[in-house]
């Protein structure tokens, strides 16, 4: 039986706490494939992940080859062919966003030089830590080893909400809910695309009949749900962002002509400023490689909301220019 490495950041976090009994339960690579996890935390949270590694020992996961906790970036990325790149600084009371975006592009600059550096020759990266687009950009921009193919940041987690709030309306199943994607930056800026979506292969729009609430309440619900839950429950999603890194990888991984989103390195798609990280539909073509779904078409309405989160996306590239 072959085995795969992957490492995981912030790894002690509410995210990792959910996250990695599904990996060693074998929900990324499946049953075939045994894994090695490697968990990277600052040294301050060293004995909470201390605590997590022993649990998963005490699962005892037919899967799970060996657990290694350490707070060294180039301990943690040596060999690994899976980059799950969950830590990052959040957002403290009266901080900017512009703040947090130079603060974390130091931690990603860092993660990005040593992964191109230590990981194995196969390995792909997925940043998750927000504000995901920028700091993907940021750790893919350090890497003379991988091209931008390899980086990819998450807006799963915007999708499955898309999808769950749209056969919620139209009282289906999610199953019965296809081609949802999600265009631009994860903030409230992101543009869940309903009008090529399809219900029970039918446009959500002959389905849904009421487009004041698919153009406002929804495209608002969508992006502010993360803010919802921490309102909520005192705490950010976790189980939901855990499942949503699950899906992410599994999609990249299965070849099955299904279109699903990814955060990926824009080319001028979709008007997209060439060289940002914009939330876009793909389609995986084969192992971890996929290709940018190019025919989506768009109304003014829509073609305006990307041109909204496309300039904060140029936005953010412009504060952190000094790291790139």
């Amino acid at each position: 039986m072959s085995s795969s490495c992957i490492t995981v950041t912030g790894a002690a976090g509410q995210i990792g706490y959910s996250l990695l009994p599904r990996i060693a339960a074998g929900e990324i690579f499946g049953a075939e494939m045994k894994v090695s996890l490697k968990l990277l935390e600052i040294p301050s949270a060293l004995d909470a992940l201390n605590g997590v590694a022993m649990e998963l020992q005490d699962c005892a996961f037919p899967l799970l080859d060996d657990v290694m906790v350490t707070s060294d970036p180039d301990e943690a990325f040596s060999g690994s062919n899976l980059c799950l790149l969950i830590g990052s600084k959040p957002r403290g009371p009266g901080m900017e966003r512009s703040d947090l975006l130079k603060d974390n592009g130091k931690i990603f600059v860092g993660q990005g030089k040593s992964i191109a550096a230590n990981a194995a020759d196969n390995c792909r990266i997925v940043v998750v830590g927000n504000p995901c687009n920028t700091n993907c950009m940021i750790a893919a921009s350090q890497s003379d080893r991988f091209g931008p193919e390899r980086f990819t940041a998450m807006t799963r987690l915007d999708q499955n909400r898309a999808v769950a709030m749209l056969a919620e309306k139209a009282g289906t199943d999610v199953t019965e809910v296809s081609r949802m994607a999600i265009f631009g930056n994860h903030s409230p800026t992101m543009f869940p695309d309903f009008s090529n979506a399809l219900i029970s292969d039918n446009p959500v729009t002959e389905v849904i009949s009421d487009h004041d609430w698919l153009k406002n309440q929804f495209i608002s619900a969508v992006g502010k749900r993360g803010a919802a839950i921490i309102k909520a429950r005192g705490l950010s999603s976790a189980a939901s962002a855990a499942n949503a890194l699950i899906n992410h990888c599994q999609s990249l991984d299965t070849v099955d002509g299904k279109i699903h989103s990814v955060v990926v390195h824009s080319k001028g798609e979709y008007g997209f400023t060439e060289g940002v990280w914009a939330g876009m539909p793909v389609r995986t073509v084969s192992h971890g490689n996929y290709e940018i779904v190019e025919d989506f078409e768009h109304d003014e309405f829509a073609k305006a909301a990307i041109a909204k989160t496309n300039a904060e996306l140029v936005s953010e590239r412009e504060l952190v220019s000094v790291f790139l």
